[in-house]
């Protein structure tokens, strides 16, 4: 179905303003819908920081959460997946490629907490997904964010890279990924 905006202002221009209200508040149940109106409308200058925050919640309850799996590492691997989805769902709306850095951080955080524990089992893809979400934090450090930025995430980044780098270099998304990065 095509949308014709003409067509649509005058459909809406036949509501009461409690009408209008009404169906705002109805679809802001929806979380993307919710999302949206908050960025480009309620909140224009605080909208992001606020759905950061919301996101930093939700990734920490997701944490909590008990999974079903075999064994703990599968867990973590059902956990990571979950953040990973919740970063995801962020950046729906969130064009800030700042705050979507500072999220992919504190997801990588969480998970180099368990270090050296989690790393270098052969058995799941623990390290594998760590990896991918390294290589996407690396990616908004070195393409995305402005230069200036890059000091601010370099000693962590080459932290993480040696950490990763030790445990888990027979995997080759991680062979692949660089020793350590510089500007």
């Amino acid at each position: 179905m095509p949308k014709d905006k003409v067509l649509l202002k005058e459909q809406l221009a036949q509501f009461s303003k409690q009408e209008l209200a009404n169906m705002l508040l109805k679809l802001a149940n929806k979380r993307f819908n919710y999302e949206f109106l908050l960025v480009n409308f309620l909140d224009k200058e605080n909208g992001e920081k606020i759905l950061f925050d919301e996101a930093i919640v939700d990734i920490d309850l997701l944490c909590q959460k008990e999974y079903r799996a075999a064994t703990e590492l599968k867990k973590q691997v059902k956990k990571l997946s979950a953040c990973v989805k919740r970063i995801n769902e962020f950046t729906v709306e969130t064009k800030s490629k700042k705050l979507e850095t500072d999220l992919v951080l504190y997801v990588l955080k969480l998970q180099f907490a368990h270090y050296p524990k989690m790393f270098g089992k052969k058995t799941s893809g623990y390290d594998y997904k760590v990896g991918l979400l390294l290589k996407r934090f690396i990616k908004l450090i070195t393409k995305e964010l402005h230069e200036d930025y890059f000091a601010d995430y370099q000693d962590t980044v080459n932290d993480f890279l040696e950490k990763l780098h030790k445990t888990s270099d027979r995997i080759n998304t991680i062979k692949l990924l660089p020793k350590h990065v510089n500007r």
